[in-house]
């Protein structure tokens, strides 16, 4: 078998008039459902429970038979491939990982390769190109057991199981969904990134409106009998629901919900005076004449935000590190808008300084700036594939 670079990284999906019948049951799982889906997007099925999202997802891996109906991927019926040969090229993360207890994490990732017959040194290295991938270091992880991780290492390492060989489709069930709120928003922002490097095409399951606006390319909404309502990218789902269902699942919150779809580089932040210990008070309070704000940063020689500085650190002829408060929240440029407002919110901040991906300080989120943001964010905001190609040609353009 060839090397997971010799296939293509990613291939269309398409439902076509996709209709899961169970016996005894006179409503379908699903109904119809027919979407396509570009490679390299994610796709979010999102809805109440028992609207089939999950059924309409393991149709795609024939974990779940079609009744009638087809789904497409690379052009080629699911139906027409072995559903074991069909299932070690797909990657599937699911919310309860579903590690095995009883081997190392270098075995669990290992668990395709090995059935595939890979040599053990091929695999000795994807492995540790797949921690390293996660953000795990090789040299400590692969020989400890799952019990050992934490509950986010765990869900890092089933991600990292499920791109083993290189998938072209990944399919993730709620794969979220068991972590606390606080990792669980630093799991999803990681994945954004992985994805902005791997450009898989994915099928992600979540019940979370909120989840899936964050997450996805496209979004099905799907309602009890498994009836598609609206498949559409997420800044169309939030400014046009195309019924009442949609709108009310969405929720009232819908300009809210639109931060989610910006990140903080997206915006106008506002411009910070700073200062160094020991610099002449003079020059640190002629940089507030055309600062947006009227406190100064006090920062390290590398840039790092350290605190506001006190009004006595300015009374001296060189400044003092007396601070009135300290520098928090620290808002990073790729951060999600809505995430950075609810850490404003959590600190009682008007404003919180931002800093680059080397913690340099580069200005301040304020509140009236991401005010300004939910008045103006219509359809013009844009997709997570979108978000992730302008974040791409931006670093390109300041190498």
């Amino acid at each position: 078998m060839g090397d997971a670079s010799d296939r293509s990284s990613a291939e269309p999906l398409e439902f076509r008039e996709v209709t899961k019948r169970y016996p005894g049951n006179a409503e379908p799982a699903v109904d119809g459902l027919s979407l396509k889906l570009p490679a390299g997007e994610i796709c979010v099925l999102v809805g109440p429970s028992g609207c089939g999202k999950t059924t309409a997802m393991r149709m795609v891996n024939r974990m779940i038979d079609i009744t009638s109906g087809d789904i497409l991927l690379g052009g080629r019926s699911v139906k027409q491939r072995q559903p074991d040969e069909l299932r070690r090229n797909i990657g599937y993360v699911i919310q309860q990982i579903g590690l095995f207890p009883h081997r190392t994490i270098a075995d669990n990732i290992a668990t395709v390769p090995a059935l595939l017959g890979w040599k053990k040194d091929r695999i000795a290295t994807r492995v540790d190109e797949l921690l390293e991938l996660v953000g795990l270091d090789p040299h400590e992880m692969r020989d400890r057991f799952p019990a050992q991780l934490s509950g986010g290492q765990r869900q890092r390492v089933g991600v990292a199981r499920a791109l083993a060989v290189d998938p072209p489709v990944m399919l993730m069930d709620e794969p979220f969904g068991a972590i606390d709120p606080i990792n669980r928003e630093r799991l999803q922002n990681e994945f954004l990134r992985l994805q902005a490097e791997l450009r898989k095409t994915i099928v992600f399951v979540t019940h979370d409106i909120d989840e899936a606006i964050k997450m996805g390319d496209r979004i099905a909404v799907m309602q009890v009998g498994g009836r598609l309502a609206q498949y559409a990218p997420p800044a169309e789902l939030l400014t046009a629901p195309a019924t009442p269902f949609v709108e009310d699942f969405v929720g009232a919150d819908r300009a809210l919900k639109r931060l989610a779809l910006q990140r903080v580089r997206d915006i106008d932040l506002w411009s910070v005076a700073t200062c160094r210990a020991g610099e002449p008070t003079a020059a640190a309070r002629a940089r507030l004449t055309d600062a947006d704000l009227d406190i100064p940063m006090l920062v390290d020689g590398e840039r790092r935000p350290l605190g506001w500085l006190s009004e006595r650190g300015l009374t001296g002829e060189r400044v003092r590190p007396e601070l009135r408060s300290p520098a928090e929240p620290i808002v990073e440029l790729d951060d999600i808008l809505r995430d950075a407002l609810s850490d404003l919110l959590a600190r009682e901040s008007m404003y919180g300084p931002v800093v680059d991906a080397g913690g340099h300080l580069v200005g301040a989120l304020s509140i009236q700036a991401i005010s300004h943001a939910i008045g103006s964010a219509g359809s013009e905001v844009r997709s997570a594939a979108e978000r992730v190609a302008g974040d791409a040609g931006e670093s390109a353009g300041q190498e």
